[in-house]
């Protein structure tokens, strides 16, 4: 195993770690003991020695003999120590506890490596598995439960902090976030709580985003913190903070638009999920299916469906390259009613079912074969409005059916249901409009790997949206109408549409008339298979 991937091993240069003990010394003065929790080789105490010289006294605590025995050659002095300890087996409460109203700074570089990674290379590197973040269910099932490591010694380090210490900490910039967000939520905010970016790629060759955290042991009332570009107190880059509940990423927009956020009548739901690409999806070629194997398939018609996927609706495209077998209507349904409805799509599946009997999440255990997930009424609504999840860019696309067939959407994707073209049009212009790109962008980090969320998409009030746009009739006319269509009823025959083919003609949702695709138009109808 390599030493670097077990113990999240990034040495920090000795030149950073100056610009941080300089920038520390402005933000608390000099401290009277410093604590570096995972010291390496020591560039961190030895920067600290040349900012503070001799008179504090000088704590390291590292896990690697190898390392111990490096940072005491290079560190001499009598008022340092270097320690080979497990930083999980330690007394951190008792370590950090000050003698009178001594300043103790803690300082460093905790591992940039998650509890997932360790485990998968049987590392002991590990705290104990307890569910310190309280996640219940599906939540820790589907991995919301991996932490950085970072993660887990920051919470400790920091309930152990004295009111009169401080903690000043590289690390990721989404490790720092669940860090703040885990004690605004549970516990109160703390003195003076920065983030200063730094560029990992430079420092560490690491394609992350990473900063330095600071705060103050001594709690405050604010539950936000400033964001400065680099290590220094230049004009703030931005503000995030736990706004009604939630962690905002701009928290002076969120302000301002505060009233959008309050939910919606239509509901969000994820796209199909099936993981099993090669085999589910298709391209079309020359009217007929060809699978990921490069296989040409014949199906029955009546269970293949033109699929969006998230780098379509990303790029604005809302017309479908490809196709996915849909074996089901709702979850948990039984397919084994595929055999005599559809010998010949039963019987790809029964080819097929090494790849699909072998899909490793455990949604599938106990399940009908051949199951896929986000299947129910709303998949088959005729019309949707539908966003990636992966993009920052927002777009959000009306979908309309093609070829009679409603469109379906990949499990990287959201999607709510409409009545009709009109419906869709309006409910997209709304949420592509200036006023709530600007809302999303307050709610969501630029960092963040999935950037669209259902939690996200659920807090824009389309009443308010509307009523600021100047639409608010327009909407209304739906919302009186009923419900939103997200529960069409029975799929297929019923939703078969008179004109299939999204947006035709120029319109407000935001997208505009979409062209024909090769395998869209009337040139050639979406494939039937018989």
């Amino acid at each position: 195993m390599s030493a670097k991937k077990e113990f999240g091993d990034f040495q920090t240069p000795l030149d950073l770690a100056r610009q941080v003990t300089v920038l520390v010394d402005s933000l608390f003065g000099a401290p009277s003991r410093i604590i570096e929790p995972t010291a390496g080789l020591g560039a961190f105490l030895q920067a600290a020695t040349e900012t503070w010289g001799t008179a504090p006294a000088y704590r390291g605590y590292e896990l690697n003999p190898a390392y111990v025995e490096a940072a005491r050659s290079c560190l001499a002095g009598n008022n340092i120590t270097i320690t080979q300890q497990d930083f999980f087996q330690g007394d951190w409460r008792g370590i950090l506890r000050p003698a009178g109203d001594e300043k103790v700074l803690v300082l460093g570089n905790p591992p940039w490596v998650t509890n997932a990674e360790l485990g998968s290379l049987g590392s002991r590197n590990l705290p104990a598995k307890t569910n310190f973040q309280g996640l219940r269910g599906f939540d820790a099932k589907t991995g919301k439960s991996n932490f950085d490591i970072a993660e887990w010694m920051l919470i400790r380090l920091i309930e152990a902090l004295p009111p009169s210490g401080a903690i000043a900490m590289l690390c990721k910039t989404m490790t720092a976030r669940k860090v703040l967000r885990h004690f605004w939520k549970t516990d109160g905010g703390r003195d003076r709580t920065s983030l200063f970016l730094i560029d990992a790629a430079s420092h560490f060759d690491a394609s992350v985003d990473a900063c330095l955290l600071f705060l103050r042991g001594r709690e405050g009332i604010q539950k936000t913190a400033a964001v400065f570009d680099g290590l220094s107190l230049g004009e703030r880059h931005s503000e995030f903070g736990l706004m009604d509940g939630h962690l905002v990423s701009d928290v002076p927009t969120y302000r301002n638009l505060r009233d959008l956020d309050g939910g919606s009548p239509y509901t969000w739901r994820s796209g199909l999920k099936h993981d099993a690409a090669e085999v589910m999806e298709f391209t079309i070629q020359n009217g007929r299916y060809v699978n990921g194997l490069g296989e040409a398939v014949e199906l029955e018609g009546e269970f293949a469906y033109p699929l969006l996927k998230s780098s379509d609706l990303g790029n604005g495209r809302a017309v479908p390259r490809k196709a996915v077998l849909v074996t089901q209507t709702s979850t948990g349904q039984e397919t084994s009613f595929i055999r005599h409805a559809a010998p010949r799509t039963w019987a790809y599946l029964q080819a097929h079912a090494d790849k699909l009997d072998s899909r490793r999440s455990s949604i599938y255990q106990g399940r009908p074969r051949f199951s896929v997930f986000g299947i129910g009424p709303y998949s088959f609504a005729p019309w949707k409005v539908a966003i990636s999840g992966l993009y920052h860019t927002f777009r959000f696309v009306a979908v309309g059916p093609l070829a009679g067939r409603p469109v379906m959407v990949d499990d990287t994707c959201y999607a709510v249901g409409c009545r009709s073209e009109d419906e869709a049009c309006l409910i997209a212009e709304l949420l592509n409009s200036d006023v709530c790109q600007r809302f999303l962008r307050s709610l969501v980090f630029p960092d963040t790997k999935r950037p669209v969320t259902v939690d996200v998409l659920r807090r824009i009030s389309l009443s308010a949206l509307a009523r600021r746009v100047g639409r608010l009739s327009d909407l209304g006319a739906y919302l009186n109408a009923g419900a939103p269509s997200n529960e069409p009823g029975e799929p297929q025959l019923q939703l078969l549409m008179e004109r299939g083919g999204p947006c035709r003609t120029a319109c407000s949702c935001g997208v505009g008339p979409v062209e024909p695709s090769p395998t869209s138009g009337s040139n050639q109808r979406f494939p039937q298979g018989r």
